[in-house]
């Protein structure tokens, strides 16, 4: 005969960890038809008729336990689900925080599909450079003042017997004989998007930085070409509201050499800002970069005819292309690591 004690501490051990899709077959196991207390009953026969009475009352005592236990807990289980959160699937996920392509991957994405629209192939060339295409091929003679090594950043391995002493590249225009000879013979329509290395820093220097360079090389190209391009640039780049203009200067590698300005993208072009001068141009215009058309001494060493072909090349700091895009002030912001900054764009 089953004790009765013990089949009550099952029971209340059952139902400290019972949930209310399992309650029904607790029930079932202690209160149904073949269940532990029904077996009791049917155990009643066995009984001598003088401890019947007594034994059919335990039994009902039990009984009732059981039953009070069961639905105590029944009352509780669902008491906990009503009060329980209820989910609506129909209501609209929770935002969560996202990453992003840090600002100078943004600008260097944003500007290669700027430059694939018309043409140009994205190229990329050694950070580690050999003399002769960072200076020599580039029409700049060994005492030109970069060349010095408090504008290059010189490393200290053997001589090439060729192409001189190996550098951490200076500028993307180490990529133009590169190309030249990758191609053999125009057209030429490349952009050179790379890291380069100057040892400076200060609020719009960095000792490495990125620059990206324009290539054009063909039959009958000229200047008009090149203004054509750079406003291309300008206006798909910072808005179609901004105007470039051309100032004479003077590269190594270029002839004839321009500075290119853009409109101030602070003033628009205005001189001022909420009735003050404009404290970013002070004159309406941003220096964006150098350029002209490739100096023939630069084209003969890239293998090509220069009394056939002609071309204008480019070549533009990121960092700073940003910053006059979003009126930042300073390069070394982008390489903090601070995530105020970088979440705001």
């Amino acid at each position: 005969m089953l004790n009765q004690e013990k089949i009550l501490l099952d029971l209340q051990q059952a139902l400290e960890k019972v949930t209310l899709s399992d309650l029904e077959n607790l029930q079932i196991k202690y209160l149904g038809r073949n269940g532990l207390v029904n077996d009791l009953f049917q155990k009643i026969k066995e009984v001598s008729p003088a401890e019947k009475k007594a034994y059919g009352e335990s039994i009902n005592r039990l009984k009732e336990k059981v039953t009070a236990l069961i639905l105590a807990k029944k009352e509780e289980l669902v008491t906990k689900e009503d009060n329980a959160e209820k989910i609506d699937v129909t209501l609209p996920g929770k935002n969560y925080p996202q990453g992003s392509l840090h600002l100078i991957t943004q600008g260097i994405n944003e500007i290669s599909q700027i430059f694939e629209k018309i043409g140009f192939i994205r190229m990329s060339y050694p950070e580690v450079e050999w003399e002769y295409f960072s200076f020599a091929s580039l029409n700049m003679p060994a005492d030109h003042p970069a060349r010095d090594d408090f504008e290059t950043s010189f490393i200290d391995f053997p001589e090439h017997s060729e192409y001189g002493k190996m550098v951490l590249t200076p500028h993307t225009s180490s990529g133009q004989v590169r190309e030249m000879w990758r191609l053999g013979k125009p057209p030429i329509r490349m952009i050179n998007i790379s890291k380069t290395y100057r040892p400076n820093y200060d609020a719009t220097h960095t000792p490495m930085f990125y620059q990206f360079e324009g290539l054009c090389v063909d039959k009958g190209i000229n200047i008009t070409h090149l203004k054509g391009t750079i406003d291309y640039f300008a206006k798909a780049y910072f808005g179609e509201d901004v105007q470039t203009r051309l100032r004479p200067h003077h590269f190594q590698f270029t002839e004839p050499s321009f500075e290119v300005d853009v409109t101030c993208t602070v003033c628009r072009g205005k001189c001022e800002v909420d009735g003050k001068k404009c404290k970013v141009c002070k004159s309406g215009w941003l220096e964006l970069g150098g350029t002209g058309m490739v100096h023939p001494n630069v084209l003969k060493e890239g293998k090509i005819d220069s009394g056939i072909y002609t071309g204008w090349a480019f070549g533009f700091g990121i960092e700073r292309v940003i910053m006059m895009k979003y009126g930042i002030n300073d390069i070394r912001y982008y390489y903090s690591g601070d995530i105020r900054f970088l979440e705001q764009f």
